[in-house]
């Protein structure tokens, strides 16, 4: 294991800091208090996490050919991956602004024909 060093020079478990990891912890509603080894292990675990979705990625995206994890690696295995598919909404594919608006357009579309064919739906059981 790889074992960072903080300021003074000394020994530490995880790389992320722990003051940051604490603000996100506290901003539970849920959360009173905190244990320091609540925190160190907590960091442990996001860092061990972090780590095997970026391997997961790198090993079955593009980047493998470039040498590079990208952020389409990412996206990808957060839609294609069982076990990363609750991060598709934080790691969504990447569309160009033209293509959303385009698709935009469309879903207006298509909501505005069901609209018009529930309302003849009502108009005719009316005439009925």
């Amino acid at each position: 294991m790889v074992v960072g060093r903080d300021k003074c020079g000394e020994q530490r478990l995880v790389s992320l800091p722990l003051s940051r990891i604490r603000v996100i912890m506290k901003s539970s509603p849920e959360v009173s208090s905190i244990n320091q080894e609540a925190l160190v292990l907590t960091a442990k675990a996001t860092e061990l996490f972090v780590q095997y979705l970026a391997t997961y990625s790198y090993r079955h995206g593009s980047g493998k050919e470039k040498k590079a994890l990208t952020y389409h690696d990412l996206s990808n295995t957060a839609e294609e991956s069982e076990t990363f598919q609750f991060l598709a909404d934080i790691l969504p594919k990447k569309i160009l602004a033209s293509k959303y608006l385009k698709m935009l357009k469309e879903q207006k579309q298509e909501e505005e024909e069901e609209e018009e064919n529930s309302n003849d739906d009502e108009s005719d059981e009316a005439e009925s």
